[in-house]
C-alpha cells in the first residue's frame, strides 16, 4: 500500500514551499518502536525490577504499550507513593538490561541517513530519559544531530519548535499530537502499538504503510517538491 498523504495542512505548505533549491528540512524521529525496537530489552528491564522489588509486573503486556512515559506504566503495578523511587531505581537498571538485547528498526539507519545526507538535521525526541536514549543510539551506531527526552505527545513540541523541525516522524498517536502542535508534519509508521488507520484518524499527515522502509523515497520526493 502506498504512503497516504494528506491534500491540506503542513504537509500542503511544505510541497508548496519545495524544490530542489529549497532549504532541506530539520526531521525529527521519535525512538522507542520507530527508530529502535525496545521490546526485548524494556522486557528484560521490568523483568529485573520485578525480580529485585518483588512486586508482579507482565512485563510481556508492558511492551505491546510502549509510548506513554515509564510512570505511567509503573502506575499499573505500583502503589502511587512508590512511583517516583521505583522510576528511578528502573532507569538505573536500563542500561544493563535494556540496551543489548534491542536492535534498530528496519530502515532506521537509513532514514536518519536520508535527512543528513540531503543536507537536513535529523534529531531524535523521545518520551524515554534521554540518557538511555543516547545509549540506545550510540549501540546502535545511528547518530542524530541532536537528542532530546523527557518529552511526551503535546510536549514534544517543545523541542521540535527549538530544533526548527518541520517533520516529525513517529509510531504513537502521542507523537501526531506533538508533530501538529508544533506545526510540523506529521509523518507515522504504524511499527508500534497503533495500526495505520488509528494513526490516520489521530491526524497523521502522511502514514508510511511500510515503515522507516518507505521514508528514503518519500523524503526524496517531498525535497523534490
Amino acid at each position: 500500500m502506498a504512503p497516504h498523504d494528506s491534500a491540506h495542512g503542513p504537509h500542503a505548505r511544505l510541497a508548496a514551499s519545495g524544490g530542489p533549491d529549497a532549504p532541506v528540512p530539520t526531521v525529527g524521529f521519535d525512538l522507542d518502536m520507530t527508530l529502535v525496537d525496545t521490546r526485548p530489552g524494556i522486557r528484560a528491564a521490568y523483568e529485573a525490577l520485578s525480580a529485585e522489588t518483588g512486586r508482579h509486573i507482565d512485563a510481556a503486556l508492558t511492551v505491546t504499550r510502549l509510548g506513554p512515559p515509564l510512570e505511567q506504566e509503573l502506575a499499573h503495578w505500583f502503589p502511587d507513593e512508590e512511583i517516583p523511587r521505583v522510576a528511578e531505581r528502573y532507569r538505573a537498571l536500563y542500561p544493563q538490561h535494556a540496551v543489548g538485547p534491542s536492535p534498530a528498526m528496519p530502515g532506521a539507519r537509513a532514514a536518519v541517513a536520508a535527512v543528513q545526507e540531503a543536507g537536513g538535521r535529523a534529531v531524535v525526541v523521545t518520551a524515554k530519559h534521554e540518557p538511555n536514549a543516547v545509549l540506545h543510539l550510540e549501540h546502535l551506531g545511528i547518530g542524530p544531530d541532536a537528542v532530546a527526552g523527557w518529552l511526551w505527545a503535546e510536549a514534544k513540541a517543545e523541542a521540535l519548535r527549538e530544533f526548527g523541525a518541520s517533520v516529525y516522524v513517529g509510531d504513537h498517536t502521542g507523537d501526531v499530537r506533538g508533530a501538529r502542535t508544533a506545526g510540523a508534519l506529521s509523518v507515522a509508521v504504524p511499527t508500534g502499538p497503533c495500526g495505520a488507520d488509528e494513526l490516520r484518524a489521530a491526524g497523521a499527515d502522511v502514514v508510511l504503510d511500510g515503515g522507516l522502509g518507505d521514508f528514503p523515497a518519500w523524503f526524496a520526493d517531498l525535497l523534490a517538491g
